[in-house]
């Protein structure tokens, strides 16, 4: 197999689809891995790293001309769509569901497309999605406590507060991987912590793990529309995979907030949580809507790129070696986990939550393998 990765051009993105490490695993395995270059450069890797790893340095035309996978961080974006060709295997970050003009590009493509995001594990979980939520769960904390500070907005708080003043109250929504994440990081930096989610296992999970230091409460409108009141920052993390992420405070709730309380938007990638959510970037990451601060930086783990890269390539380099020792269509049909992150195949859409988000057809997976 040929396989390449090209340096990502979405908006302050640093990650890259593969280290020197990963390439060295694929070239060991005798396949040939082509490297835009310049691609490493956001992670400290240099072409010369790549070069000894045993890639080839190439320009963006050329790698996607030749490259039988195209290996990815990011959604492609519109340029890169363009490049992609029937035949062709994308394996990347998709999140179709909110972006129908991507989803109808791949379909046109022809290529085959897996998602990160919907690769499932034999005992639950989406593991080549879990290293990012547990970056984003962090980060979300520390990008939200900058965004208290009074020059960006904030309500002025220190977010562990200080001996004989409080601190700050933060109430996170979801108690998945990104919820639980987030609420060891504003447990760890002394703030206020509740956590809301509709699994009652999750939240006796979620107590058992901190021991009575974050206040547990099952997730129902009316205790969201309490809670959000006194909150000084609230950390959306829910998801449903694949699919569009449900609005969960709406606009009327977010008046009733106070003015220079913080949200971290981490579902801004499914399209939010928040009615008032909508994507910003590294640039230009906040904004302020109804007197509270909205952080929704759609690619957050790409501000710590060395670490999320890294983390990234650990879960994703496994199913990219099948995928090349075996042949996209025997991986595909030898693994129902990999298999559920086919969004896209041959010129058909096979992922139900993005047809459902998006009124399209679509055809099951395991139909769209066998016409491979």
């Amino acid at each position: 197999m040929i396989i390449g990765s090209p340096k990502e051009i979405k908006n302050h993105e640093y990650r890259v689809g593969l280290t020197p490490e990963s390439v060295s695993e694929l070239v060991a395995h005798g396949h040939e891995v082509l490297i835009e270059t310049g691609a490493g450069e956001g992670i400290g890797a240099t072409d010369e790293a790549y070069a000894a790893a045993g890639a080839s340095l190439t320009d963006v035309e050329t790698l996607f001309a030749r490259a039988d996978i195209v290996v990815k961080v990011k959604e492609p974006q519109a340029v890169e769509r363009k490049r992609l060709r029937a035949g062709q295997t994308l394996y990347t970050y998709l999140h179709l569901a909110p972006d129908p003009d991507q989803t109808r590009d791949l379909i046109d493509s022809g290529a085959t497309c897996i998602a990160y995001e919907t690769v499932t594990a034999p005992g639950g979980g989406l593991p080549l999605l879990r290293p990012m939520s547990q970056v984003a769960g962090r980060m979300s904390v520390q990008a939200g406590a900058h965004a208290l500070e009074k020059a960006q907005g904030g309500r002025a708080m220190l977010l562990g507060g200080v001996p004989g003043v409080a601190p700050a109250k933060v109430i996170v929504i979801g108690g998945g991987v990104v919820g639980r994440n987030a609420a060891q990081m504003a447990v760890g930096m002394g703030a206020d912590v509740t956590v809301l989610d509709r699994s009652h296992d999750v939240l006796e999970d979620i107590d058992r793990q901190f021991g009575g230091q974050v206040r547990t409460v099952y997730s129902t409108a009316t205790a969201l529309e309490q809670l959000v009141q006194t909150a000084d920052m609230v950390i959306g993390a829910v998801l449903i995979p694949g699919a569009a992420a449900p609005k969960l405070v709406t606009r009327a709730m977010l008046k009733t907030m106070m003015p220079g309380a913080v949200v971290v938007d981490v579902a801004i990638d499914q399209g939010g949580c928040f009615e008032t959510s909508r994507a910003t970037t590294h640039q230009d990451p906040i904004y302020v809507e109804e007197g509270v601060v909205h952080y929704c930086v759609a690619n957050m783990p790409g501000g710590v790129a060395r670490t999320s890269t890294y983390a990234l390539n650990n879960a994703t380099l496994p199913h990219l070696l099948r995928l090349a020792n075996l042949g996209v269509k025997a991986a595909l049909e030898r693994d129902v986990h990999l298999r559920a992150g086919l969004n896209v195949s041959a010129g058909k859409l096979t992922y139900e939550a993005v047809a459902e988000a998006q009124g399209l057809d679509w055809i099951p997976a395991d139909e769209a393998v066998t016409a491979l």
